[in-house]
């Protein structure tokens, strides 16, 4: 039986690549597309690397596994918290290779810090392990935890770019330390899976996405797309190895900024208060503008060591308060909804939940600017989640049309702009490609759906696919597959309420939360 080595692209779609592919400056690619099968995909409501990376692994939406961006909300508590890998409550794709006796190893995946026992070695990935300048890592970032020590003595192995991106105007030492941690995904990857037979590989790039955030298609993005090109040629030497690559979502030029927050005050659904940053932005003070001051001093490192955490957050920042801290701007009993970013609207239990979605729904699917209506659809959740964890989840989603970006910062200014801080935003239409001895040689097929990748795996191995999984096992493959379909896994309770601030700081310095 063939073994399997999986690329995960972190937004990845081709919107972006077509271009680079038809002036052939992505050979390897071409080659892969015309030797084997490849689709657009569709992901999950939000097109976010938490929850769908999650999403391919298990072959669920959100609603299976209750996470639905990068923090949690809770406004019957009154408590919005941060997600970590505790909060996925499912069994994935390598439990049930393990459970059928292959063996699997996992490196850089997202969604996976702190880390946990598979069998194989697991190395957690951005943007939410926890590591770089602010924080280091106190419980591992590998199992078995020993690894770690392995990857960084033979590899000089960094789960994050030092230094870390945080502008557009940062295309030095900042790109190139993303292409040296790009090119270690690689060679730790292709290391662990050689040296240890593993049965399947799974290693993600998650900061080739971040280069999408701040610069689309210019050229730090096409130094890192030249490199993965250059890894898939190396990838497709291999003797009777699939090949799979698949993007968590994809992406596209960003248009328009929608700050959704102040929209809902504007229009009622919000009752605001003063807080601190109300004072200290008239004053020109924000986190990135200190940030950036900071950096060209060399003086990150010693302000983060002096300065007590809870002083930095009060520190606005230029797109208004984000996390937690939204819920010292309004006043939650006189509050009707608030919203993460890209898509999730919470609505109070205090209220009539349900008269409050169908008015919100309608408000929103009003808002438009020169280009048009700002998002695709307006829906409920339950319309597009589904499981035992959908009641948890947002009880309103926005679809956001290619190029905006839905952001949740109160208090900032406007409710719509042009691009604030990234160049590129996340769209629901990622990528997949597949080529070697259980795949045949179809060429470009309809667009599949992100959950329909892990059944397709278990499928080449011959392995029955659980009932919880929503996705279908693709007909892609060259022998009609061998498969039944099994009760699923039952994993350890993981789920921890009380989340890391460490891992809310590092998504802070990426955009996700600022």
């Amino acid at each position: 039986m063939s073994r399997t080595f999986v690329v995960g692209l972190d937004g990845a779609s081709w919107r972006l690549l077509e271009p680079w592919i038809a002036a052939g400056e992505l050979p390897n690619l071409q080659a892969l597309r015309e030797d084997g099968v490849w689709a657009g995909h569709n992901s999950c409501l939000p097109p976010v690397t938490f929850p769908n990376w999650k999403c391919y692994s298990s072959g669920k939406d959100p609603g299976g596994f209750g996470v639905y961006w990068f923090e949690r909300v809770d406004l019957e508590a009154g408590e919005i918290s941060t997600i970590d890998s505790r909060d996925y409550r499912t069994a994935e794709l390598w439990d049930y290779l393990n459970d059928e006796g292959y063996t699997t190893g996992v490196v850089n995946m997202p969604t996976m810090y702190p880390p946990r026992e598979i069998d194989g070695p697991l190395v957690c990935g951005g943007p939410g392990t926890v590591e770089g300048e602010y924080r280091s890592i106190e419980s591992g970032y590998t199992h078995p935890e020993a690894l770690a020590t392995t990857l960084e003595r033979e590899h000089d192995y960094a789960v994050h770019p030092d230094p870390l991106i945080s502008s557009n105007e940062e295309r030095g030492e900042e790109v190139d330390a993303i292409l040296d941690v790009l090119e270690q995904r690689f060679t730790v990857a292709l290391e662990l899976f050689e040296r240890e037979q593993l049965d399947l590989v799974h290693v993600t790039l998650f900061y080739l996405n971040v280069l999408h955030h701040f610069f689309w298609d210019e050229e730090p993005t096409k130094r890192a797309w030249k490199l993965v090109d250059e890894w898939i040629g190396r990838l497709t030497d291999l003797d009777d190895v699939n090949l799979v690559i698949v993007s968590d979502h994809g992406s596209a030029p960003t248009t328009t900024e929608f700050y959704i927050n102040e929209w809902l005050a504007e229009n009622g659904y919000q009752q605001r208060t003063k807080t601190v940053e109300d004072f200290l932005r008239p004053l020109g003070i924000n986190r990135e503008n200190v940030l950036a001051l900071a950096k060209r001093a060399g003086l990150v490192d010693p302000l983060a060591a002096i300065v007590p955490e809870q002083i930095q957050q009060l520190v606005p920042q230029s797109a208004g308060i984000k996390r937690a801290r939204k819920l010292d701007a309004i006043e939650l009993d006189r509050t009707k909804a608030v919203a993460s970013s890209q898509g999730p609207i919470y609505i109070n239990p205090a209220f009539d939940v349900d008269a409050v979605a169908e008015e919100l729904i309608a408000d929103l699917e009003t808002v438009r600017d020169s280009d048009g209506p700002l998002f695709t659809r307006v829906v409920r959740g339950s319309a597009v989640y589904s499981g035992p964890f959908t009641a948890e989840g947002p009880q309103v989603v926005v679809d956001q049309r290619p190029g905006v970006h839905v952001n949740d910062g109160m208090g900032g200014g406007e409710i719509m702009t042009g691009p604030d801080r990234w160049a590129a935003e996340n769209t629901p239409n990622g990528i997949f490609v597949a080529e070697g001895p259980d795949f045949g040689d179809r060429g470009e097929i309809d667009d599949i759906s992100i959950l329909d990748v892990a059944p397709t795996l278990l499928a080449t191995f011959e392995c029955d696919v659980p009932t919880d999984m929503r996705g279908s096992v693709l007909d892609v493959l060259v022998n009609e597959p061998t498969f039944d379909h099994r009760e699923p896994l039952s994993l350890d309770d993981r789920y921890d309420p009380g989340q890391s601030e460490k891992v809310t700081d590092r998504l802070e310095q990426l955009g996700y939360m600022s």
